[in-house]
C-alpha cells in the first residue's frame, strides 16, 4: 500500500515559526524531520510520535545538511517538503557592523538556505517532485531602519529562489517565497536578535530610538505562529502554490505599499529611462 503522507524537512525547529510548522504537518498527519543545532531541544519540543524525526543541524555547514538529508532519505524513504526556516536577525546601523558579523548572517541566512537546499535537491529530482518554502521577510522586499544586513539576506533569498524556482520547475519542484510580518516569536528576543556593538556617536540618537521600538515589539506581535503553520500546510497542498505568500495582514500592508510606490516611482521616470535606448541597428 503506498503511503500518500508527505515528509517534510524543517530546519530551525526547536522554536518558534519552525516548530509550528512542524507540529501543523504532524496535525495534518504527515511526518517530519525536524532538525536544529540541539537535536534534544528539538526532540523535547515535538510531539511524542514516530512520525517525528528530530536531527541534528546546523545549516553552516554542508557536511551536516548532507548527513541529515541522508539520514532522512533512510528513515522515511523520501522528502517531499524542504522548509529553510534557520535564520535570525541582525539589526544595527550598518557603519556599526563588524564584517565578521556580516558574514555570520549571511553564513546562516543565506548560505545555510544553499547548502540545505543544496542537499535536498538530488532527492526530490529523483522523485520528480516536492516543494521548497523558503523563509524570508517583508524585509526582502522593503528596507527597514537599522536593518541592512537582515534585509540584504532575505533580498538574497528572494532572489536564489525567484531563479530555482525557473531552475526546477521541469521536475516538478516548486518554490514559495514566505513573506512574514510581525509575528510573536522569539525573533526580537535577546536570545536571537543580533544589535551592532561598535556605535558611533553620530547615530546615537537614531539607532537608540529605532532598537527601542524594535525591542519594545518583542512577544507583542500581531501574527499567530500556529496558523502560519497551519497555513503552510494547506500551501503543500495546493496544485498551483504561489511563488510569493505574504503572512500577516501587515505584510499584506507592507508589501502592498511598497509594490505600489515602486510602480508610482517607475511611472514616474519613465520618460528618463527609456530614453537611455540607443538607435536600433540597420537592417544588414
Amino acid at each position: 500500500m503506498t503511503d500518500d503522507r508527505k515528509v517534510w524537512f524543517i530546519t530551525g525547529a526547536s522554536r518558534g515559526i519552525g516548530l509550528e510548522i512542524a507540529k501543523a504537518a504532524l496535525a495534518a498527519g504527515d511526518r517530519v524531520v525536524a532538525t536544529g543545532r540541539n537535536a534534544g531541544a528539538v526532540k523535547s519540543a515535538l510531539p511524542d510520535t514516530s512520525d517525528a524525526l528530530a536531527l541534528q543541524l546546523d545549516v553552516t555547514d554542508p557536511r551536516q545538511a548532507s548527513a541529515a538529508v541522508a539520514d532522512t532519505v533512510v528513515h522515511f524513504g523520501r522528502i517531499d517538503v524542504l522548509v529553510n526556516n534557520a535564520g535570525y536577525g541582525q539589526l544595527g546601523v550598518f557603519e556599526e557592523i563588524e564584517h565578521d558579523a556580516i558574514v555570520r548572517q549571511f553564513d546562516t541566512n543565506v548560505h545555510g538556505t544553499f547548502h540545505t537546499t543544496r542537499a535536498v535537491l538530488p532527492v526530490m529530482r529523483g522523485q520528480k517532485s516536492g516543494h521548497i518554502f523558503n523563509l524570508s521577510s517583508i524585509g526582502g522586499a522593503l528596507g527597514f531602519d537599522i536593518a541592512s544586513i537582515y534585509c540584504a539576506t532575505k533580498f538574497a533569498v528572494e532572489g536564489f529562489s525567484e531563479c530555482l524556482a525557473l531552475e526546477v520547475k521541469p521536475f516538478n519542484i516548486g518554490v514559495t517565497i514566505v513573506e512574514p510580518g510581525f509575528f510573536r516569536t522569539d525573533f526580537l528576543d535577546e536570545s536571537s536578535i543580533r544589535f551592532s556593538d561598535t556605535p558611533i556617536a553620530d547615530y546615537a540618537d537614531y539607532a537608540k530610538t529605532t532598537q527601542g521600538f524594535y525591542t519594545s515589539q518583542n512577544h507583542a506581535q500581531a501574527g499567530d505562529p500556529a496558523k502560519l503553520g497551519a497555513a503552510l500546510v494547506r500551501l503543500s497542498r495546493e496544485d498551483k502554490p504561489p511563488l510569493r505568500y505574504a503572512a500577516g495582514s501587515d505584510a499584506v500592508e507592507y508589501l502592498g505599499g511598497a509594490y505600489d510606490a515602486r510602480k508610482a516611482e517607475l511611472s514616474q521616470w519613465r520618460e528618463l529611462s527609456t530614453s537611455t535606448d540607443g538607435a536600433a541597428a540597420s537592417a544588414a
